[in-house]
C-alpha cells in the first residue's frame, strides 16, 4: 500500500511540474489607458474589442481592462506612465510620443506613404515592428501593431483653402509628421487629444483641424463649425495603432499569454481595416447632407505639400539616427514593393 501511495504521489508529482501552460501561470490583469473615447468609431471602439476579444480568447486568463481617456493619466503622458510603471499598457498610436523619440512617427502614419497593405507588409515583414520596438527599449516600453485604418480625410477648414498663401497663419490642430509639414507651410499647429479638439475649434482657439476619417470625424462634430472638408489625407494614408506596454510587464508573461495578445492584435488589424472600409461612404453622404462642401486639394497645393515633406524627411534623417534607420528601411521595402505594385495593381 506505502509502494502504491509513493508512487501516485510521484506521478502526481512529475504531473504538476510539467504543467507549464496557462492553468498554472499567473492571470493577467492589466490596466490599459487610452488615447480615444470607447464611443469614439473605430479609433476608441476598436481598443474596446481588443479588450473584449482578448478575454474571451484566453479564457479570461488575460484581461486588459479598458480605461477612458484621462481616467487614470491624460494620453498624452502615457508614454511616462508606462515607462514608470504606473500604468500598464495604452491603447494609443506610435505618433503620439513623436515629442520623445521622433522616429515613433515614423510607425504610425507617413506623409505621402504607404497604404494599408503595404504599410502592414513592412511592418511585419519588413522589419518595422522590430525597429519600432528598437526604439521603444530604450525607455522599458514594447509595443504590438494592433490595428490599422485606411486613408484619413486632409483636414476641415472654415474657409476654403485656394491657395499654399492661405495656409499661412492657420492655427491648425495635426498629427505626426504632417504637423512639421504644416508648420513649414506657415501654419501654427498643436498636437490636441481627440476630447480637446471641438472646444477648441468652437472657441476659436484653433481655425482648422484634421482628426482623422470621414465616419469619424462625423461622430466628433467637426461639421458643425467647419464646412470646408479636404482630400486626399496626405499626411496619413494609413494609420497604425497600438498595443504600448510596459516592456518588463511583456516579458514576464509566459509563451502562451504572450501569442494571445499577439494573435488578437493582428485580428484586431483586420477587423480594424474591413469596418473602416464598410463605413465611409455613409458617413460622406451623411455629411454632404449637413452642408458640408467637399474638396480635392489641387495638384500645385499636393505638389507644395509633397516637396516640402521630402525636406522635412531629409532634415529629420540627418539629426536622428534612429529615424534615419527607419526611414531608410521604408524607403528600401517601398521601392522593392513598387515592383509588385505597378505590375499587380490597377492603377
Amino acid at each position: 500500500m506505502r509502494k502504491t501511495l509513493a508512487v501516485a504521489l510521484l506521478g502526481a508529482a512529475v504531473a504538476v511540474a510539467g504543467m507549464t501552460g496557462p492553468a498554472f501561470a499567473k492571470k493577467v490583469r492589466w490596466n490599459m489607458g487610452a488615447a480615444f473615447p470607447s464611443k469614439l468609431v473605430q479609433l476608441g471602439s476598436l481598443g474596446v474589442h481588443l479588450s473584449k476579444t482578448i478575454k474571451k480568447v484566453s479564457g479570461g486568463d488575460v484581461q486588459l481592462k479598458f480605461f477612458e481617456p484621462k481616467a487614470l493619466v491624460p494620453p498624452l503622458e502615457m508614454f511616462d506612465a508606462i515607462k514608470g510603471g504606473s500604468l500598464d499598457a495604452a491603447w494609443s498610436v506610435p505618433g503620439y510620443w513623436q515629442s520623445k523619440e521622433p522616429a515613433l512617427s515614423l510607425f504610425s502614419a507617413v506623409p505621402f506613404g504607404p497604404g494599408a497593405g503595404e504599410y502592414i507588409a513592412w511592418m511585419y515583414y519588413g522589419g518595422g515592428e522590430d525597429l519600432m520596438n528598437k526604439v521603444y527599449n530604450k525607455h522599458g516600453l514594447h509595443s504590438l501593431v494592433c490595428g490599422v485604418i485606411a486613408p484619413e480625410a486632409s483636414g476641415w477648414f472654415r474657409k476654403e483653402i485656394k491657395s499654399v498663401a492661405d495656409l499661412k497663419g492657420l492655427k491648425m490642430r495635426f498629427f505626426g509628421l504632417g504637423g512639421k509639414v504644416m508648420q513649414r507651410m506657415g501654419a501654427e499647429t498643436q498636437l490636441l487629444a481627440a476630447g480637446d479638439i471641438y472646444p477648441a475649434l468652437e472657441r476659436g482657439t484653433i481655425d482648422a483641424t484634421e482628426f482623422s476619417m470621414p465616419a469619424i470625424d462625423l461622430n466628433l462634430g467637426f461639421y458643425n463649425i467647419a464646412k470646408h472638408y479636404y482630400f486626399p489625407g496626405w499626411h496619413q494614408q494609413s494609420t497604425i495603432f497600438e498595443l504600448l506596454m510596459n516592456k518588463a510587464k511583456w516579458d514576464g508573461l509566459n509563451d502562451t499569454q504572450r501569442a494571445q495578445i499577439s494573435t488578437t492584435c493582428r485580428a484586431n488589424v483586420a477587423t480594424g481595416l474591413a469596418e473602416g472600409e464598410a463605413i465611409q461612404a455613409k458617413a460622406l453622404i451623411t455629411l454632404k447632407s449637413k452642408g458640408v462642401t467637399i474638396h480635392r486639394w489641387s495638384p500645385e497645393i499636393l505638389g507644395a505639400l509633397e516637396k516640402t515633406w521630402n525636406e522635412v524627411a531629409g532634415e529629420l534623417a540627418a539629426s536622428d539616427a534612429s529615424f534615419k534607420e527607419a526611414w531608410d528601411s521604408l524607403n528600401k521595402f517601398r521601392a522593392e514593393y513598387k515592383v509588385w505594385k505597378e505590375l499587380g495593381y490597377l492603377n
